[in-house]
């Protein structure tokens, strides 16, 4: 069985069929992918910026991680969803798409960073916490996770513009 072979299968599904034919879901649900990003994206920067010492340097940063990052798993799940259903819906375009995939590649990217930030970074959170003046690769991290959220949403946005109508 090829990719090919698997788009095409996902894309005759039955809840594939009533999301593409359905003139109502789809903009339903694109809206709410959008909504959904939208707090991603906030949150996420709200904590990076926090991480590069650009804003809440009063603030510390463990303090605004557990208050923030539960939304931020929250909303990218119900965004996961929302994509994944907009995706069934016109799975061979969208597979095909470089923009779509790009934005993949971007997101595990994104999570990469995340880890690894969690991994070597976070676990000496207490040394640096409530300094306004954050180690370098704390500081990079934010950087990173910051200009990898943006490059998401960009491609995000040009999927649709560069997409042939259902």
């Amino acid at each position: 069985m090829t990719i090919d072979t698997i788009m095409q299968s996902i894309v005759e599904s039955p809840l594939a069929v009533s999301i593409a034919e359905d003139p109502v879901l789809f903009p339903w649900l694109e809206l709410a992918h959008v909504l959904a990003i939208t707090i991603v994206f906030g949150s996420i920067l709200l904590v990076d910026l926090r991480l590069m010492g650009l804003a809440a340097r009063d603030y510390p940063i463990a303090r605004l991680s557990k208050a923030v990052v539960p939304v931020t798993w929250v909303a990218f799940l119900f965004a996961a969803a929302t994509g994944s259903l907009l995706f069934i819906s016109n799975a061979v375009t969208y597979y095909g798409n470089v923009y779509f995939r790009a934005k993949i590649l971007l997101m595990l990217c994104a999570g990469l960073n995340m880890a690894i930030f969690h991994v070597w970074t976070w676990r000496n959170v207490s040394q640096w916490d409530e300094s306004p003046r954050v180690p370098t690769a704390v500081r990079f991290a934010g950087v990173i996770s910051a200009l990898l959220w943006v490059a998401i949403i960009v491609c995000g946005r040009w999927i649709g513009f560069t997409m042939a109508p259902f």
